[in-house]
């Protein structure tokens, strides 16, 4: 039979296991901030530690010729985030069959151009008049109306009989735009979006101005089947026929269910270094000059500003009859790892 260990020898064998002071239990300010100090700089010379000899067998495997150990991914919220069983697949036949014969279809078929009206609330600000301004100058064939004091569902047959496909009316509240309401015309749907962060072209700095080219369109991360609806009914804004040659590009991007819009002019550029030793051609004071690769550079024109969808709704507007098919309730943001677009 083992002798049991005394109470003692238990004691030293705790006493030996090596502890970290927390700087959080310590009272005395000056001792915490040092013993702070102390631990970030052990954190900091482990992580140079790990970096180097990630490099030095990286280096070793390319000297023997053998592939190199895969970088770790690091985790986020993004690619930690919950399985949903409404994800996109790309071999996803029922999906296809759906866009075919939804709302959308007549405009990616090209059967018909889009027009926009745009219009405000009942109550418009300064800064609401300015983003519909700048959004004229986005979006090919808009038109503002003025809303004055006709009902939303009456503007809705307005623009039917006025073959409008498209509506966006956007909501100010305390002189601030605070809401945006996209209406596919004629059937619907109507979706209901919170805008934040809304920064005019003014205000943004070296911006560049528009030019009346049809913009390129670019939707980022609408991977649910909310998502892909979603951005269909945001590319029936847009044109389907782009013109390059303007160098225009509108972008929707999703990320954590915020819907982030930019507007940008890229420019290709080549620059070139004056040098002795590189080959090229001689200039007339005796020096080469350097040809370096042709690099893109953005230019941003304004406005920006990010959407969050609050209801989607079959149909055209209406607030008593209408059905819905998603509306954002304040139990859904009970995990941060769980996204519906």
């Amino acid at each position: 039979m083992g002798k049991k260990r005394s109470r003692d020898e238990e004691d030293c064998a705790v006493d030996s296991q090596p502890k970290t002071m927390q700087p959080s239990s310590i009272k005395n300010k000056i001792k915490r901030s040092m013993v702070h100090a102390k631990l970030k700089q052990e954190k900091k010379l482990e992580k140079k530690k790990r970096t180097k000899s990630r490099d030095a067998a990286e280096k070793r495997a390319l000297e023997l010729g053998e592939e190199p150990p895969k970088p770790k991914v690091p985790r986020t919220i993004e690619n930690t985030r919950e399985a949903d069983e409404t994800v996109c697949r790309p071999d996803d036949e029922e999906l296809f069959a759906d866009n075919a014969g939804d709302e959308f279809s007549a405009h990616f078929s090209r059967v018909q151009t889009p027009k926009v009206l745009i219009t405000t609330s009942r109550f418009r600000c300064n800064r609401g008049n300015q983003l519909i301004e700048e959004l004229l100058s986005v979006i090919p064939n808009a038109h503002y109306y003025k809303r004055g004091t006709f009902e939303l569902k009456k503007i809705v047959e307005y623009a039917k009989n006025q073959d409008f496909t498209f509506i966006i009316v956007v909501h100010t509240n305390r002189s601030e735009p605070n809401g945006m309401l996209f209406i596919n015309l004629p059937d619907g749907p109507t979706a209901h979006f919170n805008l934040s962060s809304l920064v005019l072209r003014k205000d943004i700095k070296n911006h560049g101005n528009p030019t009346t080219h049809q913009p390129e369109l670019i939707l980022n991360n609408f991977t649910t089947r909310l998502g892909h609806r979603i951005g269909r009914m945001i590319a029936s804004v847009f044109p389907h026929d782009p013109n390059f040659r303007g160098r225009r590009v509108v972008t929707f991007h999703n990320q954590r269910d915020f819907i982030f819009f930019r507007h940008h002019r890229y420019i290709f550029e080549t620059k070139e270094l004056n040098s002795g030793k590189p080959k090229g051609k001689t200039t007339e004071d005796g020096k080469k000059k350097q040809k370096e690769p042709v690099i893109a550079r953005l230019q941003e024109c304004g406005p920006r500003f990010t959407l969050k969808l609050l209801s989607l709704q079959h149909g055209t507007f209406d607030t008593k009859g209408g059905e819905y098919e998603w509306v954002h309730k304040p139990d859904m943001d009970t995990s941060r790892r769980r996204f519906f677009l």
